[in-house]
């Protein structure tokens, strides 16, 4: 089996689509395809951000999409890797390692400081997370603010 990542493009919007609205229902979300195309036709359109399409065999198996930032206490650039999924007859088999590297190598390019991620404290990827050499962050507390 081999798995090949690429950049993605506006014609791979149908799969994405797919693929978004399922990663939407993992975290809870109620599925809603059309709001999934739209968010991503947005993404193309304002170029806000990189997906990048993991395939397993010539087939799609997950996707990975940063978003641009900045460090300003260090003074550059860096990712916030904000979304990372494989399809469940994917997981296990690699796509998630070759689409973290792929960030990765893409962050080096760029010549950006790193990669930023958050995610919750059950999920079973955290393990690949550090075997790939994300550090989990203990020196700080991250809040968020919701809006009313």
């Amino acid at each position: 089996m081999s798995i090949f990542t690429r950049l993605a493009a506006r014609s791979d919007l149908p799969v994405l689509t797919t693929m978004l609205d399922a990663y939407r229902v993992f975290y809870a979300q109620p599925s809603d395809p059309e709001a999934a195309k739209t968010f991503l036709e947005a993404r193309f359109s304002q170029r806000d951000s990189e997906i990048f399409l993991g395939e397993m065999d010539g087939k799609p198996a997950g996707f990975v999409q940063l978003y641009p930032t900045f460090s300003t206490v260090s003074l550059k650039r860096m990712y916030v890797l904000n979304d990372l999924y494989v399809l469940p007859s994917y997981r296990g088999q690699g796509v998630g390692a070759a689409l973290l590297i792929k960030a990765q190598e893409r962050c080096l390019e760029k010549g950006y400081k790193g990669l930023a991620l958050e995610t919750a404290v059950d999920n079973p990827a955290r393990a690949l997370y550090e075997k790939l050499g994300w550090e989990k962050d203990i020196h700080c507390f991250h809040y968020f603010w919701a809006a009313p």
